[in-house]
């Protein structure tokens, strides 16, 4: 397990990618998204169970993260071959469909042990959720097991809380005193 890393810099990383759109290969470094927040999830492998209700659940939300100047990437350690055919292969199906975020491929585990996820036994990333501010500082992290999705709802009112920019109560909600 990686040492503590809320408040300190994110680990950077470089990772091949697929866009949501299930065609066209990319790739993506900590670098492309300064300047924003990222909400950055490690998933355990595609062609799941729990984790197309997670991801598409973040795509389907995917607005109001922009609206609040945020951006998303998925990652697990399968490849971009798999991300690719998991977006083309439909909702019914127990696919993606089509994605508003790119999938990383972090084939060398590198990035899952960087930010602590990766079961090294199993070669699979934890479920893990990470809040990174736009000067690349880990804010918010969350591991679960992997038999519980994660609440956009929640990543969401953790987000508005760290950019209300003061102490948030228990239940906080935008709208709301924080302290």
């Amino acid at each position: 397990m990686a040492d503590r890393l809320v408040g300190k810099k994110a680990p950077t990383f470089t990772m091949e990618t697929v866009l949501g759109n299930g065609e066209d290969f990319g790739k993506v470094s900590l670098e492309d998204y300064r300047g924003k927040w990222l909400v950055l999830f490690f998933y355990p492998m595609d062609f799941t169970f729990v984790c197309p209700t997670e991801i598409t659940a973040l795509s389907d939300a995917y607005e109001q993260f922009a609206e609040l100047d945020a951006d998303i990437l998925g990652v697990s350690t399968d490849s971009v071959y798999t991300h690719r055919a998991w977006i083309n292969t439909p909702r019914e199906q127990n696919g993606l469909g089509k994605l508003n975020f790119p999938l990383a491929a972090d084939l060398t585990h590198k990035v899952s042990h960087d930010y602590g996820v990766l079961v090294e036994e199993q070669g699979v990333a934890q479920r893990g959720l990470f809040i990174i501010d736009p000067e690349g500082e880990l804010k918010y992290q969350v591991v679960t097991d992997d038999n519980v999705g994660r609440s956009v709802d929640e990543t969401l009112r953790v987000l508005q809380a760290l950019q209300a920019g003061g102490l948030c109560p228990a239940n906080w909600k935008p709208g709301m005193k924080t302290l």
